[in-house]
């Protein structure tokens, strides 16, 4: 469905039934059905609401707006439309930075955090040539596929999966694919980290080149002390798609602990 919000229209798949909600929100070159093998993972009796973030899948394309801040806010309409309760929020890579950005404003209802591979909230150092070469991993089919096999997955994907990550990457409007590494990955939220209040899990692959389990023990946990690691073993960056049923049991522990009251 499309729920317009922050002055664009979002395009937000909605499935399944039940008293908690799970809020997804995927990496920077994804969309909305990266979450499908996770969602197909869990059993009955959630409710799933996975968005096209501004510039990806479905959704507009403006050429602004992609700062953390336009992206949570756009999310936080989304929430309001759907008159979102009991959620957690469950966030990749880029939509991992984007879930701790909004956890930081402790918005009424959520009541935990599940980061998948998550940017971290203190930026790399990387120069203005790292970040312009990062820029363009999604030029063509070719780039989408070299970023695929040396940088994102830590093994082959099925073909359909192959292709449906290329496919989101190569849809992706241009201002959403150089505004990550030129802005918002830069973009330090510690001081907002440290405000996060509810449990989070965090799940790393072992073999994840973009940010490995020893980056988020040094970039990210100091700054949500209370949060949990876990590590997927021999995998890599793609969790939702490489070990969905893995990043399905984390979401069901962190789920399992919400209130039903």
């Amino acid at each position: 469905m499309k729920i317009k919000t922050n002055g664009i229209e979002l395009d937000v798949t909605i499935s399944g039934s039940g008293a908690v909600t799970l809020l997804y929100l995927h990496y920077w070159g994804g969309a909305a059905r990266t979450w499908q093998p996770v969602i197909r993972a869990l059993p009955d009796g959630y409710r799933h609401v996975a968005v096209d973030l501004r510039g990806w899948g479905g959704s507009s394309r403006p050429d602004a707006g992609y700062a953390l801040a336009d992206m949570a806010a756009d999310v936080r309409g989304v929430a309001e439309a759907l008159a979102l309760d009991r959620h957690v929020l469950v966030g990749h890579s880029m939509g991992g930075k984007l879930a701790q950005y909004l956890a930081a404003d402790r918005p009424a209802g959520l009541r935990g955090l599940v980061l998948v591979a998550p940017s971290p909230p203190l930026p790399l150092p990387l120069d203005a040539r790292q970040r312009d070469a990062i820029a363009h991993a999604y030029d063509d089919a070719a780039a989408v596929g070299a970023t695929l096999d040396h940088v994102l997955s830590a093994g082959p994907l099925p073909p359909a999966l192959r292709n449906q990550v290329v496919e989101d990457s190569l849809r992706g409007a241009h201002a959403a694919k150089r505004a990550w590494p030129h802005g918002a990955m830069a973009h330090d939220i510690t001081e907002r980290a440290r405000r996060i209040a509810v449990p989070v899990t965090v799940v790393s692959g072992e073999l994840d080149r973009v940010d490995p389990p020893a980056a988020l023990l040094t970039h990210l946990l100091p700054f949500i002390p209370h949060a949990v690691l876990e590590t997927v073993p021999a995998r890599g960056h793609l969790l939702p798609l490489e070990a969905p049923d893995a990043v399905a049991h984390a979401i069901r522990r962190c789920a399992a602990d919400v209130s039903p009251g």
